[in-house]
């Protein structure tokens, strides 16, 4: 059993030791119980609770803590794909909830399984989900003085590996801040949040770069055509550089590779295996 988990990138690094201690400390936490977790659930269940209790940490950029966009709304969006059964299920720009990857999960299974906007929530809301703002006074002071443009790359995911050796990925973000309006990047896509019997991979970054190279679902592909996971992120990463895109990546293998990286420093993520490890 093994799980990584991210917190999106993370620019205050140089400058803000109290903040960065925080997010350390916040990974390590979230990562610890969502492998205990992991003990007595299977692989979605697991990425679902370990990408809630993200969402619900408003140090991170989904759910509580989202950015907000250009007209003062926050809209999340939210992805699951369950390896076994290769069923992908999403959210996108909705309104009002504090768990977009609660709502992904209730969707995989249903045909109609990615849903956006006004729907999403209705959907939401005739599901049982309860109505939650989730401006933080943080976020709300940070919009009004229009700091986001500096700190405009957050997302979290989580990819774990159950006992059976089934493979779920979840990805949850609240956008990059003071975007156009229902904007959509790649945490409710296949770009970036991918996963088969053979990987899975949740992404980060810059959004419009990760769909641009379809990152998540290249790198999966290249690992079920006999890449290790390393080598696979490693040739994607190549060509992202060609036009300097910006992501970094989580993954794990069904050979048992967990791996992580990314094109400029200072992504957040833990993993969970047989021992802790934190980085950021």
């Amino acid at each position: 059993m093994k799980i990584i988990i991210h917190g999106g990138f993370f620019s205050e690094s140089a400058t803000n030791q109290e903040t960065k201690k925080a997010k350390q400390d916040a990974l390590s936490s979230i990562v610890t119980q969502a492998y205990d977790y992991l003990q007595t659930h299977d692989a979605v269940q697991t990425v679902v609770y370990a990408v809630s209790l993200l969402e619900d940490n408003e140090l991170f950029n989904a759910g509580l803590g989202s950015q907000i966009q250009s007209d003062g709304k926050v809209r999340l969006s939210a992805s699951l794909m369950d390896g076994k059964t290769q069923r992908f299920s999403g959210v996108i720009n909705i309104e009002n909830v504090q768990n977009p990857i609660q709502i992904s999960q209730i969707l995989l299974d249903y045909e109609d399984s990615v849903l956006s906007g006004e729907g999403a929530f209705n959907f939401a809301i005739k599901n049982g989900v309860e109505f939650f703002n989730p401006i933080t006074p943080q976020r709300q002071f940070e919009y009004e003085a229009k700091l986001d443009q500096h700190n405009r790359k957050g997302t979290v995911g989580c990819v774990a590996m159950d006992a059976s050796g089934n493979i779920a990925v979840g990805t949850s973000t609240g956008g990059k801040g003071f975007e156009i309006p229902c904007r959509v990047s790649d945490s409710a896509t296949v770009a970036g949040n991918f996963a088969n019997q053979y990987a899975g991979v949740s992404c980060t970054g810059v959004g419009e770069d990760i769909v641009n190279t379809a990152l998540a679902a290249r790198i999966v592909t290249r690992v079920t055509d006999g890449f290790t996971l390393q080598a696979a992120c490693e040739k994607s990463f190549a060509e992202l550089k060609s036009f300097d895109g910006f992501a970094g990546v989580i993954g794990i293998s069904a050979k048992g590779a967990v791996f992580h990286t990314d094109s400029h420093p200072y992504m957040v993520w833990a993993s969970y295996d047989e021992s802790l490890q934190v980085f950021i």
